[in-house]
């Protein structure tokens, strides 16, 4: 009825772009196998996806370009509700921190989500059959008349449509007086720890009321409070290493052979500042955002605002290799203080083999970089990419010298649209990547070190 006819456009681009704060993506994290990729929002819900098998026939038509199927929703559930702390009249939003798989034992799978302040243990299981037959109930469920039963039968499994249930096992309450940051989980299968703003708690998956306090950074005055922790991960084979960084952009390996409190530490890494290049931003920028555990269990990996760095863990002078993520932004670390973008708080992964590291960036690009020849290379997270047989984009971002076709100006560039969680599958070259409510899933075709260029 004289419908202008660039309406239905703008409605279009309107609801694309429209995003509730609730349906960001605040953590990805693959299972042990790769299978499965869960995904925590800031709404409280965690929505988890399977890797479907191809059949054999599709298999054959997509063996060439290496194709093994896609993710898709396996299981979406409600982990944590919004609460609020009466005694220091606070509220707890429901987002989720973190989300960690434990080793998989049996046919069901475990995972641990946390908010700030509670830590839950979900056990996610599959269901094809039902039993039927019950002596003491009807049909319906309901009990019988005990009078009326005159004889006994066998109840037998009867198939039905799958279902995937996700039940909590385990609440681990009231351990945390401060945010929770990180948790991991214990090569030994049974402990995990969780770190907030200035403790350390360590967990038995098994015990929910009660936890061992294994660093503890506080000072007897607040006043005197210099740094905070903020991150904290297991070693991937010895359990009783583990290592936490710092707001100071130091970190400290912890043995918990030593004593029960760790509050020495049994090595301190940390890069020597160069008084020169000192300056109002120099604490903030060096805060260390996140640390992971090379497979192997060699190499430390840090990110910090501007830089991501490799560590080893027998050389605690300095970072074995630093590699810039966006230097270009060293002259506007002023209005990126002033629109808070400065305590963004990046994540890093390592490939399977240890051999690229990967991390992302603002305008909705993440970078990748190879160790062994350094290079390092910019791509973008965009719907274009979505497409299937898509080719990621590599871009480039113009800070002086000479400007290429295609390169991005560093004034033009999108700081809402950030790319601060990501996952790399633990075997193969796929990668999850978090842009706002966006999940993105690229599969290289080739090694990926063959492109870092």
């Amino acid at each position: 009825m004289g419908e202008d006819a660039e309406s239905p456009k703008i409605n279009h681009t309107f609801l694309r772009d429209y995003v509730t704060e609730a349906d960001v993506i605040s953590t990805v994290e693959f299972n042990q196998t790769g299978d499965l990729l869960a995904t925590g929002d800031k709404g409280g819900r965690v929505v988890i996806f399977q890797r479907e098998t191809d059949s054999k026939g599709e298999s054959e038509e997509v063996g060439e370009t290496g194709d093994s199927g896609e993710y898709n929703v396996y299981s979406t559930f409600q982990s944590h509700e919004p609460d609020f702390d009466y005694l220091k009249s606070l509220e707890i939003e429901e987002k989720i921190n973190k989300i960690r798989w434990l080793p998989q034992q049996n046919a069901a799978h475990f995972l641990l989500s946390t908010n700030d302040k509670t830590i839950k243990l979900w056990k996610v299981s599959e269901r094809d059959k039902r039993p039927e037959g019950y002596n003491l109930k009807d049909e319906e469920g309901r009990l019988k008349d005990i009078s009326t039963i005159t004889s006994l039968q066998v109840p037998v499994l009867r198939p039905t449509d799958l279902m995937v249930e996700v039940r909590p096992r385990r609440v681990f309450s009231n351990g945390h007086t401060y945010h929770v940051n990180s948790i991991s989980v214990n090569s030994d299968g049974e402990t995990y720890l969780s770190a907030d703003d200035l403790r350390i708690n360590m967990w038995n998956l098994g015990i929910t009321d009660r936890s061992f306090n294994i660093v503890d950074i506080k000072p007897a005055n607040m006043e005197d409070l210099t740094e905070v922790i903020t991150a904290a991960e297991f070693h991937p084979h010895h359990c009783h290493l583990f290592v936490y960084s710092s707001s100071k952009g130091t970190l400290r390996l912890c043995d918990m052979r030593s004593s029960a409190l760790c509050d020495r530490h049994t090595k301190l890494f940390e890069e020597p500042e160069d008084p020169g290049s000192r300056s109002f931003f120099s604490e903030i920028i060096s805060s260390v955002s996140d640390v992971k555990f090379s497979h192997s269990g060699r190499y430390l990996l840090t990110r910090d605002y501007l830089t991501a760095k490799v560590w080893d863990l027998n050389m605690d002078k300095g970072p074995v290799e630093t590699y810039q993520v966006h230097e270009y932004l060293r002259s506007k670390l002023c209005s990126l203080y002033e629109n808070d973008c400065i305590f963004d708080k990046f994540e890093c992964v390592w490939n399977s083999s240890d051999s690229v590291i990967m991390t992302g960036a603002y305008n909705s690009f993440f970078r990748m970089f190879d160790r062994e020849t350094g290079r390092g290379v910019t791509l973008e997270a965009w719907r274009e990419s979505s497409k299937p047989r898509a080719v990621l984009r590599t871009r480039r971002v113009y800070s002086g010298g000479k400007r290429r076709r295609g390169d991005v100006g560093v004034d033009s560039l999108d700081f809402t649209k950030k790319i601060l969680h990501m996952a790399w599958h633990p075997s193969e070259n796929i990668i999850a990547i978090a842009a706002t409510n966006n999940l993105y899933i690229f599969q290289d075709r080739v090694n990926p070190e063959t492109q870092l260029q």
